[in-house]
Formats: C-alpha cells, sequence, structure tokens
C-alpha cells in the first residue's frame, strides 16, 4: 500500500473534496495502473447497484479476479461481506484519518465515472490463457498421450 498521507491532510483534502474520485481511492491501495483500475471497477460496481453478488458481476473481468478485488475491499474494511453479498461499510482504520472522510464523500456523490478515461494507462481487456485446465468446449478434442516408441 502507497499511502501518501500529505495528499490527505487538511488543505489538500479540501480541494480533493470538491471533486471525490474512485482513481484517488484505488491509488492509495494500489501504484500498479491495472490493478488499480480492476479495483475500482468492483468499488464502481458495488456503488451504481447498492449490493453486488459475484454472479452479478460482468463479463469484463474473470469472476476470480472480481472475487479478488472484493475480498481485498473487505480486508482493508471498504466492504463487507455478509450472507454472499458485498456492500460498503464505515469499518476504516483511526490511523487514516481524512481518507475515510474522502472515501464517504466519493460513496454518497452520485456522479458516474469512465474508468477507461480515469485509468487510460491501464490494460483493461482479459488475459490471454496460460495453461491450466482446458475449456469445457475443448473437453471432447483431448485425446491420451501416447507413449513414445523405444528408439533404440
Amino acid at each position: 500500500m502507497s499511502i501518501k498521507y500529505w495528499e490527505f491532510e487538511d488543505a489538500p483534502l479540501k480541494e480533493k473534496l470538491k471533486r471525490p474520485s474512485v482513481r484517488e481511492v484505488a491509488k492509495i491501495y494500489f501504484e500498479n495502473e491495472t490493478r488499480a483500475y480492476r479495483f475500482s471497477m468492483a468499488l464502481t460496481e458495488v456503488k451504481k447497484r447498492g449490493s453486488l453478488r459475484l454472479k452479478e458481476c460482468g463479463a469484463e473481468l474473470p469472476l476470480a479476479t472480481w472475487k479478488r478485488y472484493l475480498d481485498f475491499g473487505v480486508t482493508v474494511g471498504l466492504l463487507k461481506h455478509e450472507a454472499n453479498v458485498y456492500s460498503f461499510t464505515d469499518r476504516y482504520s483511526k490511523p487514516f484519518r481524512n481518507i475515510p472522510i474522502y472515501i464517504k464523500s466519493w460513496i454518497d456523490e452520485g456522479k458516474p465515472e469512465d474508468l477507461q478515461v480515469v485509468f487510460a494507462a491501464a490494460r483493461t481487456g482479459r488475459q490471454q490463457r496460460r495453461g491450466g485446465r482446458q475449456a469445457i468446449e475443448d473437453a471432447g478434442t483431448w485425446q491420451q498421450p501416447t507413449a513414445p516408441a523405444n528408439q533404440g
């Protein structure tokens, strides 16, 4: 976590509260643009719907990625996970002081944000498969490998 505490001192906080953005919230926890984008997608979906189930998540990201970032939100105290539903909570860390004020301001603001513009440098597409189990549609084409014949 790369929390730059001076960005959330009283004077900069007053300026930031004029236009709260999910980018600032995600950048508190991730320096990597792609990870911040994915975390902000999860937070934005929860904000839009009020509460979110894993089966309601979009196809933009794999289900495991949605779960990883939603669970991270639970770990850091932004979200709660009860009865298979993710929703916002007020369990912020006391040492952060002004950061909870900023996050609460962003949650309460109703303005939608275009994450493609906010995180312009992030890789937004799905990653290509790197192995693992075969897809269900390929299951019928798999054949038992044959042992190589003795060459000697």
